[in-house]
C-alpha cells in the first residue's frame, strides 16, 4: 500500500545569501541581456552551471583512472 505524498514532499526549499551591493548592481546589469527575471535566479544559473562543471570533472578524472587500469590490466 503506497502511502499518500505530502504536499511540501517535492517542493524546494530556499536560503538566503548576502551579496555585496556592487555585485548585485553588476548583475542586474547583466541580466538585463539574458532574459533572466531576477538576481537570485541568475545567481542560481551560474552556481549550478559551475558546480556541474566541478562534477563533469571530477567524472573525467575517475573515467581516465579507470581506463589506465584496465589498460594496465590488458584490456
Amino acid at each position: 500500500m503506497k502511502r499518500p505524498k505530502k504536499e511540501d514532499e517535492n517542493k524546494v526549499k530556499y536560503g538566503t545569501i548576502s551579496l555585496p551591493l556592487p555585485l548585485i548592481k553588476r548583475i542586474k546589469k547583466r541580466i538585463k541581456k539574458t532574459g533572466m527575471n531576477s538576481v537570485s535566479a541568475y545567481v542560481t544559473y551560474i552556481l549550478r552551471e559551475v558546480l556541474s562543471r566541478d562534477k563533469d570533472s571530477k567524472i573525467n578524472e575517475e573515467t581516465e583512472k579507470i581506463r589506465l587500469r584496465l589498460k594496465n590490466l590488458g584490456y
